[in-house]
């Protein structure tokens, strides 16, 4: 072995013994929950394994607040479900309860300082900034971006079906991807991808593609990535990055920080290629910068250059928040949409429902004059206006009612930077079997915010709350979403006779999006989410309207029959399960056909 891979493998060495070292120190949490299942991964291993189901029967066998073991001996962690003590860490203390150093250092090599990169007094200049900019008003001035996007897609999709109206099996996430990620390129970078219809290879799009997948193999690795980027300066950084990725170290996850570093390093060129055009526009008085396309970056860059010197923003923080905008909006959007469209595959009633609902929106919208379709629904030049589309109470319903049960990302983690006491709306059990009321919690505890078990809580969500139900918002007035919303724990929509959805005698989720923790609350909550809640009702409305999508029928030539499960990794995952796929490789594939009158029944 070459003596600087020895040194190399050296550092890496030191660096997670005194990872470990700081782990070990860490009080206990009095605190009931499951035994640790694997002296390597606690009982993390089989949270992923079980998926969604043990995340939510652990919340459901002992509470809203569960003591559990993390991966390499991380010791104790609180998985926290409870109303109240969420408020608490995502609002009230917000202070106490921050972003571990692990996920803001991780996400600072990988995409730079942007908002899931910084913390304190150089968030909040950035969050004031980025508040403005996914108004409502720009909001309604990008959907003319995704429009064409989502009409390709269609297009695309239907000229791959037979003419006579059969059905085709199609794998439905590559196309979602690569539409999302069109979305997310044009729509905030301005950069001109076109990944639906690609002929040449486009290396910057396809390694914001394939960003997330490799993040999620990631998950037990970005421990060490981080102590790395605490202990050693950017040079040693460099040199050990150099030293582990070397060819000659052939095991798989040395193969896996190889492809992140390459993934990273092109994300990064053209990344900064797209801003210093940008940027270049701006400046330059000569040309016509306000007339062209609308786009996030656009609006970001003349937001900051209006700002006073003391709030404006440095071009490294820019170029951070376009990495961080185009991976959440990427990985965020492709998850929902193609969540959403195989449960309207499952229930083929709510499928024709949403079908009908958009085909009457759009019955009032006018035809081009040369439309010589005998359907409204055919003419591909018809497109819902940005009210119109946000509004339609069905379409609203599936999305929302597909984001609370299937929240993108499924968990999120704070640590605990002094010891402190949190309250709790519903009583819990402590390791000797006493109620409390309220957690003692040490100093650098990790809270394991479970978004998916406070989304599916039967005490404020109803004794269904698992089950899939789009209908459950048409009644209801817990549609109310604020880009910033610093609530109280306890507050409720003031002269509604219609009860608010989420809210159960008074008590609610303090998250920004329809009382659910999927956005999450507070100044960390997600910014963009109006954005993807655009871009998914965009796609799905211009699909829906012209598709028909069920689950496999076709047997293969083993007489086995496609069926999809969902995995629960960083992100979820849909792979089709053996013996009719592998298990790994993610996919979604669904019969396929052209609307006939009779699918608008329902």
């Amino acid at each position: 072995m070459p003596l600087s891979q020895a040194c190399g493998i050296g550092i890496l060495l030191v660096a997670l013994w005194k990872f470990f070292a700081e782990l070990l120190r860490k009080p206990a949490i009095d605190l009931n929950g499951p035994k640790k299942d694997h002296w390597l991964t606690g009982n993390f291993s089989t949270m992923f394994k079980g998926g969604i189901d043990y995340c939510v029967e652990l919340a459901e066998q002992y509470g809203g607040a569960v003591k559990i073991f993390g991966p390499l001996d991380t010791g104790e962690i609180i998985l926290l479900s409870d109303p109240l003590a969420l408020y608490h860490v995502v609002v009230k203390d917000q202070h106490i309860f921050e972003e571990p150093d692990l996920f803001v250092v991780t996400n600072k090599a990988m995409f730079g300082e942007g908002l899931i990169a910084t913390v304190g007094e150089q968030h909040r200049r950035q969050r004031k900034l980025l508040n403005p900019v996914f108004s409502t008003s720009n909001m309604r001035a990008l959907l003319p971006t995704l429009q064409p996007i989502a009409r390709k897609l269609t297009s695309i999709l239907l000229a791959k079906l037979p003419d006579d109206g059969s059905h085709k099996e199609i794998d439905i996430l590559p196309w979602l991807s690569r539409s999302a990620l069109d979305g997310v390129c044009q729509a905030i970078l301005g950069y001109p991808s076109d990944t639906l219809e690609a002929t040449e290879h486009d290396e910057y799009p396809e390694a914001l593609r394939m960003m997330g997948p490799l993040i999620s193999r990631f998950l037990y690795f970005r421990p060490s990535v981080a102590t790395v980027m605490r202990n050693f300066s950017p040079y040693w950084r460099m040199k050990l990055v150099d030293w582990i990725t070397a060819p000659w170290i052939p095991t798989e996850i040395m193969k896996d920080v190889r492809e992140m570093r390459r993934i990273t390093e092109i994300m990064n060129r053209g990344s900064k290629k797209a801003f210093a055009e940008k940027k270049a526009a701006l400046e330059d008085l000569a040309t016509s910068f306000s007339s062209q396309g609308k786009d996030m970056m656009k609006i970001m860059l003349k937001a900051n250059s209006a700002s006073s010197s003391s709030e404006r923003l440095a071009d490294t923080e820019l170029l951070g928040q376009m990495n961080v905008m185009v991976f959440a909006g990427l990985d965020t959007t492709t998850s929902a949409l193609s969540r959403c469209i195989y449960l309207l595959a499952k229930n083929p009633l709510a499928q024709a429902r949403l079908r009908s609902e958009i085909r009457d929106a759009t019955r009032s919208m006018p035809l081009s004059q040369d439309d010589s379709s005998l359907f409204e629904h055919d003419n591909a030049s018809l497109h819902l206006s940005y009210d119109t589309l946000i509004n339609l109470p069905f379409l609203d319903g599936v999305v929302r009612e597909t984001l609370r049960l299937y929240p993108p990302f499924p968990h999120m983690a704070r640590v605990v930077n002094k010891a402190t006491t949190l309250p709790l709306h519903f009583p819990v059990r402590s390791s000797s079997g006493a109620e409390l009321s309220a957690i003692a919690i040490p100093e650098n505890t990790i809270v394991l915010i479970s978004i998916l078990a406070a989304n599916r809580n039967r005490a404020i969500w109803g004794d269904d709350a698992n089950e899939w139900k789009p209908e459950r918002w048409l009644s209801s007035t817990g549609r109310k979403d604020e880009q910033e919303m610093d609530v109280t724990f306890d507050s409720v929509e003031a002269g509604s006779s219609v009860p608010a959805l989420g809210v159960k005698d008074g008590v609610r989720f303090p998250g920004v999006y329809s009382n659910m923790m999927t956005f999450l609350g507070g100044s960390r909550s997600c910014i963009g989410f109006k954005f993807a809640e655009m871009e998914i009702k965009e796609i799905l409305a211009a699909l829906i309207l012209r598709l028909h999508f069920a689950l496999p029928t076709d047997p293969d030539a083993n007489g086995y029959i496609k069926e999809i499960q969902w995995k629960l990794k960083a992100f979820h995952t849909p792979v089709v399960k053996s013996p009719a796929g592998d298990g790994v490789t993610p996919q979604v594939p669904l019969n396929v056909r052209m609307v006939r009158e009779d699918d608008f029944a329902w």
